[in-house]
């Protein structure tokens, strides 16, 4: 092509025809929006009309778009040093980042593995887990127990500890590693566990802890599982049961970690501590691919002992210089800044305005949890449709499955919040048959 192309220029009919989006088509695609800049919690699209973001893109930004602390740590790293390999060396960036994670996490969690994305700081952990095994004799120790209903990335190794029957992943059952399935949990966040899915539980622990390497679990929230929130009390079994039969917990924290929820973490709401914790998504703050994977010493010594002696992993561009300037930036907000209250007041706020959705036609449920939101429908909805009725309405929304959901930045105006609930209601409230279908899968 001899062509000179804008910087700015967005070629939709190019995108359709060549360019792969998330969990759609290329001979019948899901319509895409043109995005020309964001700021603060607003999206301004290619036709110059803004909407307000209630995504927060897949739940990352939670500082909201073009915050001037991130932005000239990233431009100060990106003078200096944007990239290197982390193979025999390292930077203040990456030693930086990791004091932090050390600090911030539970006591136990000294260790700190600097990947890519969330799927492959899964994909470490399971690697974590076996290793360990093998370095404590017991090479039977290969497999991985989850509960079902649960999402945990798009890679092999992730993809076959995600739901075997209803998500995403199972026309790849065939070719994915057989792993080990409890039922999902069923205890709404404020109850009280279910006595008998603790008993159910245990079972499959007593009958398959002798292959079992680790336990892994996204703790509290089941996020492409529905938004399913669980009790608290659910992973305090967990906990226990790895203990007593000799499992490690692996808690995927990609999406419900740096305070979506209401807490730091989800597992501070048990009380437990991880052996080994896998993070993501908001790491950054949402304005670049990082993940870590953390775990304690005693895993570390473990791998330690194993036939390779090393821990056998290791990314092209792991310890990404700029990535771990923008996260260290990122959590140094948290740490600096109220975003407890923040949090709290999005919570409140979308209690009382989504409380009368319930009474809708065709809403199953409503419930909040921290700054996210939910209405689940009663059937599968139209995604692409209600993508466009979103914009019409002036925020931007993509629902998946029979959920409609929002996960705000924390620095959202009430204002701006108020928009997006009242979209929300009002999408919701004039759903009908014609407007629910069956659709491509989506993690959110």
């Amino acid at each position: 092509m001899n062509s000179i192309f804008s910087a700015t220029e967005i070629d939709l009919a190019f995108d359709k025809q060549h360019i792969w989006h998330p969990y759609t088509s290329m001979t019948d695609p899901v319509s895409v929006t043109g995005v020309k800049s964001a700021q603060g919690c607003e999206l301004t699209l290619a036709d110059g009309s803004i909407v307000i973001d209630g995504t927060s893109s897949w739940w990352a930004s939670i500082h909201g778009y073009g915050h001037p602390h991130i932005i000239n740590a990233m431009q100060h790293q990106l003078s200096t040093l944007s990239h290197v390999m982390f193979g025999g060396l390292t930077h203040a960036p990456a030693i930086n980042l990791c004091k932090r994670l050390v600090e911030i996490t539970s006591p136990s969690l000294t260790k700190v593995f600097l990947a890519d994305s969330g799927s492959i700081a899964v994909e470490v952990a399971m690697k974590m887990a076996m290793q360990y095994w093998q370095g404590k004799g017991h090479m039977q120790k290969q497999r991985m127990m989850t509960v079902k209903r649960g999402y945990h990335g798009d890679t092999f190794a992730a993809m076959s500890v995600c739901d075997p029957d209803n998500g995403m992943h199972t026309m790849f059952n065939e070719a994915l590693s057989e792993q080990i399935f409890a039922p999902a949990p069923t205890s709404a966040f404020n109850e009280p566990v279910n006595q008998q899915d603790i008993a159910a539980l245990e079972a499959v622990f007593a009958e398959h802890h002798q292959d079992i390497a680790a336990f892994i679990i996204e703790p509290v929230m089941q996020a492409a599982g529905g938004m399913h929130f669980y009790s608290p009390q659910y992973l305090q079994h967990v906990r226990r049961l790895c203990d007593k039969y000799q499992v490690l917990l692996i808690l995927d924290e990609i999406a419900t970690g740096f305070g979506r929820i209401g807490k730091l973490f989800a597992y501070e709401y048990a009380n437990i501590e991880a052996d080994i914790l896998c993070l993501g998504k908001a790491l950054t703050g949402g304005y670049i691919s990082l993940a870590a994977t953390v775990c304690s010493d005693d895993v570390a010594q473990g791998i330690s002992h194993s036939p390779a002696s090393v821990f056998m992993h290791g990314p092209t561009f792991m310890g990404n210089p700029l990535a771990c300037a923008a996260a260290e930036a990122s959590l140094s907000l948290l740490q600096t800044q109220d975003w407890q209250s923040n949090v709290a007041a999005i919570a409140n706020q979308m209690q009382q305005q989504l409380a009368e959705a319930i009474d809708y036609p065709h809403v199953k449920d409503v419930r909040i949890l921290g700054a996210v939101g939910v209405i689940e429908m009663d059937k599968p909805i139209n995604i692409s449709q209600l993508q466009q009725d979103f914009i019409d309405q002036g925020v931007w929304v993509r629902p998946f499955g029979n959920v409609i959901y929002i996960t705000p930045p924390y620095v959202i105006s009430s204002e701006q919040l108020t928009q997006l609930t009242q979209a929300m209601k009002t999408i919701a409230k004039h759903i009908n048959s014609q407007q629910t279908q069956a659709q491509t899968p989506s993690n959110g």
